[in-house]
């Protein structure tokens, strides 16, 4: 871990969909650390700083996936190959990635697929791993090719029924669930979807970890603008990622969350 940015060099950038795209660049396991599936990084832009889901790790490269939705990410978008942009992490606590033979299923909506692919890829070398992959529509779906060329069982959908299981990712697991089980899951996205899926993992008695998203400033710890109600825990050090049994303690779950001024909204 680095507590100041690194500059790093854009290698690959990706467009995944017209609002999202992939920055790729290298990093040096052995000097910086090797982040594990689910931590995140601190982006600079020269201008501003944002937390980052880390969607790729490969050999001493990582990538983060950026779905443009204001000023800053709209930056990022703006950026090419050879660009620059300053890192620094990894951050947070991340999955757990210990599993071996296990029927695994990540469930993402959205952008909240990029932390989902990184522990899909993870798992998928020694686990029977599937992927609910959600979003509005077709065009927005993530990873479906890179994911199935994995062995990864990849089911997409979309709310408009233009690809894949029309509906929602609930209503996907729901019918998932009528023929099969698994083992474990794992959960990103909106939070109003995360916590559909959390009643229903929790009626079929399926354990899983969420990878939550909070306003962060310092990513240490530090100024506490990422804690939430009713434990205090920092997204940015207990989390981003917690077990069903601290989620149920997180009473502004899928209610609320505070702004940069800690207001609630």
């Amino acid at each position: 871990m680095i507590n100041e940015p690194k500059i790093v060099e854009i290698k690959e950038i990706i467009e995944e969909t017209p609002t999202i795209k992939t920055f790729k660049f290298d990093w040096d396991f052995e000097t910086l650390g090797r982040p594990n599936p689910g931590e995140f990084l601190m982006v600079w832009n020269f201008h501003n700083e944002k937390p980052m889901s880390i969607s790729q790790i490969n050999d001493n490269e990582l990538a983060i996936t950026v779905k443009n939705i204001g000023k800053f990410t709209s930056q990022l978008h703006d950026l090419k190959v050879g660009d620059q942009i300053g890192i620094r992490g990894s951050y947070g606590n991340g999955f757990d990635n210990s599993f071996e033979g296990k029927k695994i299923i990540a469930i993402g909506g959205g952008v909240g697929m990029a932390p989902m692919n990184s522990i899909a890829t993870d798992l998928a070398k020694n686990n029977n791993v599937s992927v609910i992959s959600a979003a509005q529509t077709k065009d927005e779906l993530l990873f479906l090719d890179s994911l199935e060329s994995l062995g990864v069982e990849v089911y997409p959908c979309t709310d408009d029924g233009s690809f894949g299981f029309e509906g929602f990712a609930t209503n996907c697991l729901s019918s998932l669930l009528e023929e099969t089980t698994y083992d474990y899951a794992f959960v990103c996205g909106p939070e109003i979807m995360m916590k559909g899926i959390f009643d229903i993992l929790e009626a079929s008695e399926i354990p899983a970890q969420y990878s939550l998203e909070r306003y962060m400033k310092c990513a240490l710890g530090v100024c506490g603008q990422c804690c939430v109600d009713s434990e205090g825990w920092r997204i940015c050090v207990e989390g981003p990622v917690f077990e069903n049994d601290k989620i149920e303690q997180i009473t502004e779950f899928a209610k609320y969350r505070r702004d940069a001024s800690g207001v609630k909204y």
